[in-house]
């Protein structure tokens, strides 16, 4: 990791500047003008990085640390070695994210090597397309009839914009994704492989197997909305798909048609939604969770992972589980299987003994 061209060191800024920054207070003024040029985990940070901390818990590591400084909570100054620096932060771990955009913007964006603006000689473009200044088209991507990208905006190799489809200024879309049938706004980042608007899943039975029912609806992506690798995002049936204004999606993401999630939710890798099914603002939907459709969950929300939502949830509340029920209610369940399983154990045990 001491050299990665991939991601290579900022110039250097100074631990003042990057205080200013990330909103941050210098634990000591005389360590102001060192310089910063990367981020490292605190097992392996050396000078010139900064890392951050938000428990006890690397506190051994801590002791052989040589990073330039450390980002924790004003709580947690005192576990912090005398030859550390410290930036004093109320949310750390929010602002070693904003150090890490600040001094890797490049990572931030997809993709991760930047291309000059422009639009590849091994890209089709239809002559319907509107581009605005300062797009970027890789090679053997296609542009289709009267889409529109906005400003800033970089389309990968091989994706595929279908046509009428709009995007917004800013956006990343990463090799080999495509997108039809949606309308996505400003600062979207899209990844690798990612499908966006095709069939949801509609069929009706009649008296020769299944009849496929139209899918005539949009989806609509709100501005800075992250989707991970190979998710795939159905188009409505007969109303939209939403996706809400700054929703981060992991990869491998299941969302069916009609679904509309809400503002700054987080959905974690493998997670499957059902059709029609409403989310609220600021959910949380941990890994492999499977959600019934035609539900609606709450504002606020917090799913474990591998959980099976099976009702509409309260806002509010924590749940986990097959069916999903109170976090509470669930980890008391495990408990008493846990107890089940040692007395049974037990038994055996005995009798084989």
């Amino acid at each position: 990791m001491d050299k990665n061209h991939f991601f290579p060191p900022h110039d250097g800024v100074s631990l003042r500047e990057l205080a200013s920054v990330i909103g941050a207070e210098l634990g000591d003024d005389s360590c102001a003008d060192r310089i910063i040029r990367s981020v490292a985990p605190v097992a392996r940070a050396k000078e010139g990085d900064v890392c951050y901390i938000v428990s006890r818990k690397h506190k051994a590591d801590l002791q052989t640390c040589r990073a330039a400084a450390i980002i924790c909570d004003p709580a947690l100054r005192s576990v912090i070695p005398d030859h550390l620096p410290v930036l004093l932060t109320s949310r750390p771990a929010a602002a070693f994210a904003l150090a890490g955009q600040f001094l890797h913007p490049v990572a931030a964006r997809v993709p991760a090597v930047t291309a000059a603006a422009g639009v590849s000689p091994a890209a089709y473009v239809d002559p319907s397309a509107r581009l605005e200044p300062d797009v970027t088209i890789e090679p053997m991507a296609v542009i289709g009839q009267d889409a529109e990208i906005g400003s800033g905006s970089y389309i990968g190799p091989g994706v595929v914009i279908g046509a009428g489809v709009k995007i917004g200024r800013n956006c990343s879309v990463a090799a080999g994704a495509s997108i039809v049938a949606a309308l996505i706004g400003n600062g979207v980042i899209i990844h690798n492989g990612v499908r966006v608007g095709q069939d949801g899943f509609g069929f009706a039975p009649g008296p020769r197997g299944m009849i496929k029912l139209v899918q005539v609806g949009r989806v609509i992506i709100q501005d800075n909305v992250e989707i991970g690798a190979n998710t795939t995002i159905d188009r409505g049936a007969m109303d939209d798909t939403v996706i809400g204004e700054g929703t981060k999606i992991d990869n491998l993401v299941q969302i069916a048609h009609n679904v509309c999630i809400g503002r700054h939710c987080a959905i974690a890798s493998g997670a499957g939604i059902a059709g029609s099914t409403k989310i609220g603002d600021g959910v949380q939907i941990g890994g492999a969770s499977g959600i019934n459709g035609h539900i609606t969950i709450g504002d606020g929300v917090q799913i474990a992972a591998m959980s099976g939502v099976i009702a509409s949830l309260p806002a509010g509340g924590r749940f986990g589980g097959i069916p999903a029920r109170p976090m509470p209610d669930f980890m008391r369940d495990i408990a008493e299987i846990m107890v089940r399983s040692d007395e049974r154990a037990k038994k055996r045990g005995d009798r084989n003994g």
